[in-house]
């Protein structure tokens, strides 16, 4: 029955986005974030959904009239740039066959997300795809908060199979990432009951964030308090609330849980960190070692024994940053970085200029919301290999997109002053 409904949602939503290409980006980000394909049992549990919507789409958009045109900026330059790169790092790869393989999907992902940026063209359609991936993620974050509430912690929560959250910590970064739109939601939600469901659903996927026993996710966690304290005006009753919170989660969960978390600081006695650590070592003699990298997908018995301390223990990266390193080497690295700290600037752009205007204050606080993601996504990133998830690339993306909803905003708002003063004068 699953797999029925599944497929006739994915048929009538790509016969909706024949009409209305938009739609196709609705689409595919309901398979990409919540894979509902894998909570079937039949034919639909493989089926490309993702990639026939993909087909549609843009076929969609070679037909249609709509004018289709990414906001052109130095962020974009830099992320087209970061493709092209890739493109060459995997041409050059030291298994060129499975780095292609990987490459593949990761351009599929980029080619959604430059489309997104050509057929998302106003705040309400951002909103609805806002939407979509809340509500999308929000599944599991909600269903592993009451999980973790119901078991009293003692297990971890994974994510949907063979997907970029399946793992524990990945879920947990997503939820993290996703919990800040879910408070945008709430802000210009006019409906109660949805503006406190929103609210419920957060303090669920902080259950969920703590039942991962992701302790990544708990610094991620933590430099997001921080962070949102930083930032906050009131900054006593914000310390209050969060320290509330905070001692509201911790109280519950069991000693396992602390146990746990207690390898943070004695990472040495901790086989897994002690793994990463190795791998991060090999990433950094890899880039030293290759102007290009290794490539995607390098992470073998074979390559940990040209550059690894330890060439029995191998690891993936579970780095974005040494993930990225590896396989692109250092060049690719400042590449990627550099995107972010221009998403960054962007934000601060953003939130100076609609600071004061009340027309705009939506712009405003989502892009308080977006800095928040960033830190959740940049802080425990730094232990998970998810340098290529959709999530953060589409945060990106919304970054671009909100500069230029705001830079046209301001200029008609100008031009409308300036007719004024003409007509009075």
């Amino acid at each position: 029955m699953r797999d029925i409904l599944i497929t006739a949602i994915v048929l009538i939503g790509c016969l909706y986005t024949l009409k209305k290409p938009y739609i196709g980006v609705y689409l595919w980000a309901w398979l990409s974030y919540m894979n509902p394909h894998r909570l079937s049992y039949g034919f639909a549990y493989s089926a490309p959904f993702a990639y026939i919507t993909a087909i549609v789409l843009i076929c969609s958009m070679a037909v249609s009239k709509d004018t289709k045109k990414i906001p052109a900026s130095g962020l974009l330059f830099i992320w087209i740039l970061f493709v092209i790169f890739m493109s060459i790092t995997t041409y050059f790869a030291y298994f060129p066959d499975t780095a292609k393989i990987y490459f593949i999907k990761i351009i599929k992902i980029q080619l959604i997300v430059f489309l997104t940026m050509m057929l998302i063209t106003d705040l309400d359609k951002l909103n609805k795809l806002i939407w979509v991936i809340v509500l999308s993620i929000g599944y599991y974050s909600v269903k592993g908060g009451l999980f973790t509430l119901m078991t009293g912690g003692r297990f971890i929560v994974w994510g949907p199979a063979d997907s970029f959250i399946e793992d524990n910590n990945g879920l947990a970064i997503a939820i993290l990432m996703t919990a800040p739109l879910m408070l945008y939601l709430s802000y210009i939600e006019e409906r109660q009951w949805l503006k406190k469901a929103l609210l419920v659903a957060i303090v669920f996927s902080l259950f969920t964030v703590l039942g991962s026993q992701s302790r990544g996710a708990l610094l991620s966690i933590i430099a997001v308090g921080v962070f949102y304290w930083s930032k906050s005006q009131s900054k006593i009753a914000s310390g209050l609330a969060i320290a509330v919170i905070a001692v509201a989660l911790l109280s519950f969960m069991p000693t396992s849980w602390y146990v746990r978390m207690d390898t943070i600081d004695n990472y040495q006695e901790d086989g897994s960190a002690m793994g990463r650590i190795n791998a991060w070592h090999y990433a950094y003699h890899v880039a030293n070692d290759n102007l290009l990298g290794m490539g995607f997908d390098s992470w073998s018995a074979e390559t940990f024994a040209l550059y690894a301390p330890n060439p029995k223990d191998v690891h993936a990266a579970h780095s974005i940053y040494f993930s990225v390193l590896a396989d692109h080497g250092w060049f690719g690295l400042i590449l990627y970085l550099l995107i972010y700290f221009l998403a960054w600037l962007k934000l601060i752009q953003v939130i100076k200029i609609t600071a004061k205007i009340e027309a705009l204050k939506h712009y405003n606080f989502l892009a308080k919301m977006l800095q928040v993601s960033l830190i959740a996504y940049l802080v425990g990133g730094a232990f998970l290999s998810l340098s290529y998830f959709d999530l953060p690339w589409h945060i990106v993306s919304f970054v671009i997109l909100i500069s230029e909803y705001v830079k046209q905003a301001t200029s008609l708002s100008a031009s409308g002053a300036f007719r004024k003063r003409y007509t009075l004068s």
